[in-house]
């Protein structure tokens, strides 16, 4: 079954190295929460709170070999209580967990977002 797993991280600043850095730490450990390997993706859908524009966080998926994993940014929602520097993901995997065994993971700042997530259930480092 293919699964929506969600993840989220935050940076300091707008700067490309660091986009990149947060994003690569965020996704292996998705992955790894998650046991799922580039071969079970499907897809994966990035979006950056409209303070961030120095890079495509994607590129993040190509530095850390994962070529074959269909990937796109888009624009967060610019809403007046929305988190800042913010990177969100979302990545579909062919997993046989069930929703409630998928392991989200909110990292940085981030934790915030989803603070009704089981701190067992949600690595946040």
């Amino acid at each position: 079954m293919i699964r929506g797993i969600r993840g989220a991280t935050t940076v300091e600043q707008d700067d490309a190295e660091e986009i990149l850095l947060r994003t690569q730490e965020l996704l292996l450990q998705m992955a790894e929460a998650n046991e799922v390997e580039p071969d079970d993706m499907a897809s994966i859908c990035f979006t950056l709170s409209p303070d961030l524009h120095a890079t495509f966080p994607a590129e993040a998926a190509r530095r850390i070999g994962w070529q074959f994993v269909p990937v796109i940014c888009m624009r967060e929602l610019d809403v007046p209580h929305g988190l800042p520097k913010t990177i969100r993901v979302l990545m579909h995997a062919e997993t046989p967990r069930n929703p409630r065994q998928v392991q989200h993971v909110y990292r940085g700042r981030a934790v915030v977002l989803r603070e009704d997530l089981d701190a067992d259930v949600s690595p946040r480092g």
